[in-house]
């Protein structure tokens, strides 16, 4: 097979860099940036657990309500869609420096959770495309990156805002800076220019279709099972991402910590990629999958722990080191199962997944509310992520080394 061309591969890496910064600010920030501004929201407006569970359940709502409408929009029209998603996530997150009531709040994070289901669907798909037709998929892990350093940047900032005294009104108008900056070079993947030809995306698709169609079946039932593992994911990790920062203000002593710890997730989350990406190579992505789901419930019950600052950390650090890591793996995964566009593929996971995460934190804070702390629902989350692993484990095709290699 020949190596991509020097321009080809400047193309992908210029697709790679530009889907990073869209998950930055759709992802990191559009979607995850309530978790360390959460604390400071509660303080300021009164909201109560149960309240802040049901706002992000509202974020999750919209994003499986984007992930269903993303799958009728036509291959051709996806370049529009991308670039309203990026506009949508900037203008939501500059919306809620405006808002203070739980109902408003939670109708802003709905259409914040659309416009990121749109983005990742749309912007996955795009960026996927692009690096198959230049033979260069091992860049996707730049474009899930983005996830990663927007959280991390996400902590940076809020943590700067806080030690300037800065109120969540003003956390969130520099979010929405940072993301209206990251914009720029997300904007430039909009150019559907940049595509491969069509007769060179048609030629690789059809070749997908080919080997797809010799054990057809056994693909079917294992996009069943991923499918399903891949909402178990949304539910499992959730509850944690949206509570950690309110769990370690929980404890005096570890308040100084709050914005660490959330910065130890994106700075795990971050790399991560690659190392899943690794050790998909050599067990292939489905045993690579269920150990990181296996850690990742580790992680949860870690980040529950009210005895111990250090086992907090090490949960925010497999928490991150594993859930973006299983997104990334799960949507390629599911593209070389599916013989059909990626677009359909990567949406129909992204709505299993949304399902998980709308149901993740109303359960969580219900449960939180009603036994007094965050462990319960941290033990029901670890136990979906471990029958997740289950899932990808009995979906596993016999050919799946074949699959991660197509």
């Amino acid at each position: 097979m020949a190596r991509a061309s020097a321009g080809t591969t400047e193309q992908a890496l210029a697709a790679a860099f530009a889907g990073l910064c869209a998950l930055a600010l759709g992802m990191g920030i559009g979607r995850f940036a309530y978790t360390p501004v959460l604390p400071a929201m509660q303080s300021e407006f009164g909201l109560s657990v149960e309240s802040a569970g049901l706002i992000a359940s509202a974020n999750f709502a919209g994003y499986l309500a984007g992930a269903l409408l993303a799958i009728r929009v036509a291959h051709g029209a996806r370049h529009r869609a991308y670039v309203c998603a990026v506009l949508a996530s900037v203008a939501t997150t500059l919306l809620m420096a405006a808002l203070s009531n739980a109902g408003p709040i939670a109708a802003v994070r709905f259409l914040s959770g659309l416009a990121s289901a749109f983005l990742l669907v749309h912007g996955s798909s795009i960026v996927l495309d692009r690096l198959a037709a230049a033979r260069r998929l091992e860049l996707a892990g730049v474009h899930y990156a983005g996830v990663g350093v927007g959280i991390a940047a996400s902590a940076l900032i809020v943590d700067a805002a806080l030690r300037l005294g800065a109120t969540s009104t003003w956390q969130w108008i520099a979010l929405g800076t940072a993301s209206l900056l990251l914009a720029v070079p997300a904007l430039a993947m909009a150019d559907p220019a940049c595509e491969a030809p069509r007769s060179a995306a048609h030629a690789l698709e059809h070749a997908r279709a080919r080997r797809a169609t010799r054990a057809n079946g056994r693909h079917a039932r294992a996009f069943v099972w991923l499918t399903c593992a891949y909402g178990g994911l949304g539910f499992g990790y959730v509850i944690t991402v949206t509570f950690i920062v309110v769990m370690v203000r929980g404890n005096p002593q570890w308040r100084a910590w709050e914005m660490m710890i959330w910065l130890a997730v994106g700075l795990a989350a971050a790399p991560s990629n690659y190392l899943w990406q690794w050790a998909a190579r050599r067990i292939d992505p489905w045993r690579a999958m269920a150990v990181a789901f296996a850690l990742e419930a580790c992680g949860v019950l870690a980040a529950a722990s009210a005895n111990s600052l250090v086992l907090v950390f090490a949960g925010a650090i497999l928490l991150g080191g594993t859930f973006v890591g299983i997104t990334a793996l799960g949507l390629t995964t599911a593209r070389e199962l599916s013989s059909g566009t990626s677009g359909t593929a990567i949406a129909t996971m992204t709505a299993a997944f949304g399902a998980g995460q709308i149901i993740g934190p109303a359960v969580g804070a219900w449960l939180a509310e009603r036994s007094g702390g965050f462990w319960a629902p941290s033990l029901a989350a670890a136990s979906v992520l471990m029958i997740s692993a289950a899932m990808v484990t009995i979906g596993r095709p016999g050919d799946a080394a074949l699959i991660e290699g197509s």
